[in-house]
């Protein structure tokens, strides 16, 4: 797959371009609805003997368009959203620098430059798309704008449990940590990637030695509690515990940010500095603060134990994108 940055106004001329059928979106946590759009793209390309394309953008469109709004966290940061393009066989991935000017686009020259001067034979979008200024070209506007230069094919709503699937239902059931019904969402288990950075190193003078993770990117993550998990550590997933929170048994005054701490089971090998992937399966409890390292300890055994029991017993998602 070829990655292509483009920042307005961009200078490539349409007869240099490759044709292409193009998927169009934000695409944070590329789900299943997500996964439409992109994998019928990809089959009417290869229908008609042309590339594949993607277009995303750079940084969230909030981030620009939003009162106050300096930083977004996501479901799929940008080098994710990649490497998961990838997997699904796209040939081309533009990705738009999202800025005002560009945000001001009309929706007929942001179809003109960026969809018939890109050489695009087909667009392929979700039925809620939006285009140009103030998101005001839709799919049913698409077909006037097109100017007869390309064809375009709509992406049906896909609902579950009579909820749309959409980044904003994925990101409150993060929120609220409600991460076993994500698979149903994304079609695999939310996951974040990171290293492994030195703690404060009680966790083993309990018993329960664990795994300080930090963060690669700006990945939204679950609300504050114990997790039953996996943690990918050099293409081997392990089976584990995470708390993520501010340790309140241990600190008087709340930290600034979150922790990850990730007890495995049956592991013991030294791992600081190495990168690890998180895969979240289920929320165990909320964190709470313990009235001594005692009760901490039976605490942190029953969780383990109640971990335990959910990956004997649990069924395990086949995932769409591996």
């Amino acid at each position: 797959m070829e990655t292509i940055k483009i920042r307005h106004p961009h200078h490539f001329q349409r007869n240099e371009v490759q044709p292409s059928v193009m998927a169009l979106g934000y695409f944070d946590g590329i789900h299943l609805g997500h996964q439409e759009v992109i994998k019928t793209a990809k089959k009417i390309a290869d229908e008609k003997g042309i590339a594949s394309a993607v277009m995303t953008f750079d940084p969230h469109p909030s981030v620009v368009l939003g009162r106050n709004v300096q930083h977004v966290d996501m479901i799929t940061p940008l080098k994710e959203k990649q490497k998961t393009m990838e997997k699904l066989g796209i040939d081309f991935l533009y990705i738009v620098h999202f800025d005002k000017e560009f945000a001001n686009l009309l929706p007929q020259q942001f179809v003109d430059e960026y969809i018939i001067g890109l050489n695009v034979q087909h667009v392929v979008a979700g039925f809620d798309y939006s285009y140009g200024k103030l998101g005001k070209g839709t799919m049913e506007t698409l077909p006037f704008h097109s100017r007869d230069q390309f064809t375009q094919t709509v992406v049906n709503k896909l609902t579950e449990d009579k909820e749309k699937i959409s980044s904003t239902l994925i990101r409150r059931c993060i929120v609220e940590g409600d991460v076993e019904r994500i698979p149903r969402l994304l079609g695999r288990h939310y996951t974040v990637a990171g290293y492994v950075v030195h703690g404060d190193k009680r966790g083993r003078q309990i018993g329960f030695p664990t795994a300080n993770v930090g963060l690669l990117d700006a990945y939204l993550t679950p609300r504050v509690g114990v997790y039953a998990v996996e943690m990918q550590v050099e293409d081997v997933w392990y089976k584990g515990v995470c708390n993520i929170g501010y340790k309140p048994t241990f600190h008087k005054e709340q930290l600034d940010k979150p922790t990850i701490e990730v007890h495995l089971f049956s592991f013991n090998e030294q791992i600081y500095d190495k990168p690890v992937t998180i895969k979240w399966h289920k929320k165990i409890r909320a964190e709470k603060k313990f009235s001594s390292i005692d009760d901490l300890v039976a605490q942190i055994t029953q969780d383990k134990e109640e971990a335990q029991t959910y990956f004997l017993s649990s069924y395990h998602v086949k995932e769409s994108i591996n």
